[in-house]
């Protein structure tokens, strides 16, 4: 049983933020070891000619050795993808060597996400002083070449942030100061998947309303981002229409692939990258389980979201949740993966 490549990746440290609208869910960090990682990734290396090992999937950089796990994944893999745009400002505020040891393995932007002003900023990211590292960050990142790509998540209930973070970009002249070493400042605005943390927010999932009031400022920074001045392709459309048209759909999908992204917890339990690691997608455990029995649990869609995918229609997942009296704006894969986790949500429960 081989693949073409496996990507291995292990959550180490965790992250230093409790953010309220993470995908990936709000778990307990893990403090684990050189050795761990090693065995992490002899498990799945008879699997595969091309191996990729990764020390975190959810904040980079966390780790107090993240130079030394860089270069030891590095040598392990054998190829290694380069350094996400996504960075630790965590790590950036108390580590001055970070942000030009960045620039030298090739990072040339840098995003950062914000709430809006910083009390708005701390409570979403989870944790005060927040804010002012981001802020101190993107002078950082500056001053080093990098330049920074914001992003901000938007909901109802904080939508009135925008006039601010407007303000913002004008006071930190990061366009100019962009282009003062040749790179492009970015900026956007989106709300997300409803997913992990994020699901939170469902009834304050922003409509067309909230849409109207974006400035043009930032509107204009979002559709250059997206590359597109269809704000559909940005946000989605109403919630009632989506439902209407993925009534009609009776598609299933199979997300496996020759390819595949695994992440591992700080227990070792192993998913799929596909959605939020949990009870829903769990394929087993590195220590309790044979590596061959979770990839068999894989490719076999074994897992409660992967079975689900395969074999319940998204026509039948609307029937049972979809929602015809909605406004709320949503792209059609992410009201997917949304109604999926309602009815796999059931199907827990009922065994309950």
């Amino acid at each position: 049983m081989k693949l073409k490549k496996i990507t291995a990746c292990l959550d180490m440290y965790g992250c230093p933020n409790r953010c309220k609208h993470c995908w990936l869910a709000i778990t307990p960090n893990g403090n684990l070891t050189i050795e761990d990682l090693k065995f992490t990734y002899q498990a799945f290396r008879p699997f595969t000619d091309d191996l990729e090992i990764v020390s975190n999937y959810r904040e980079e950089d966390y780790a107090p050795n993240y130079k030394e796990l860089w270069n030891l994944t590095s040598e392990l893999s054998d190829s290694k993808t380069t350094h996400f745009e996504n960075i630790s400002y965590w790590r950036a505020v108390r580590d001055s060597d970070y942000i030009p040891w960045l620039y030298t393995l090739g990072v040339r932007a840098a995003q950062l996400t914000v709430f809006g002003d910083e009390n708005t900023t701390d409570f979403f990211v989870g944790r005060k002083g927040a804010f002012k590292e981001i802020i101190k960050t993107i002078e950082q990142l500056v001053q080093n070449r990098i330049s920074p790509r914001i992003q901000m998540f938007i909901y109802k209930n904080n939508i009135d942030q925008l006039p601010f973070i407007e303000k913002l970009l004008v006071d930190l002249n990061l366009e100019e100061r962009c282009k003062s070493f040749d790179k492009q400042f970015s900026f956007f605005l989106h709300q997300g998947s409803c997913s992990g943390e994020n699901a939170q927010f469902y009834e304050d999932w922003i409509t067309n309303e909230e849409i109207k009031q974006i400035p043009e400022k930032l509107l204009k920074y979002t559709f250059k981002h997206f590359n597109t001045i269809n704000k559909k392709e940005i946000w989605g459309s109403p919630e009632k229409e989506v439902s209407e048209k993925l009534a009609l759909d009776d598609s299933t999908l199979n997300i496996v692939n020759d390819t595949p992204v695994f992440y591992v917890d700080n227990k070792f339990n192993v998913y799929p990258n596909f959605e939020t690691p949990s009870e829903i997608w769990l394929l087993g455990n590195l220590k309790t389980m044979k590596m061959e029995e979770i990839l068999k649990n894989y490719l076999q869609n074994t897992s409660l979201g992967q079975k689900t995918l395969a074999e319940v229609s998204t026509a039948e997942l609307v029937r049972e949740f979809g929602n015809y009296e909605s406004n709320r704006l949503f792209g059609e894969c992410d009201y997917k993966n949304l109604l999926l986790h309602k009815y796999c949500r059931r199907k827990l429960s009922e065994k309950q």
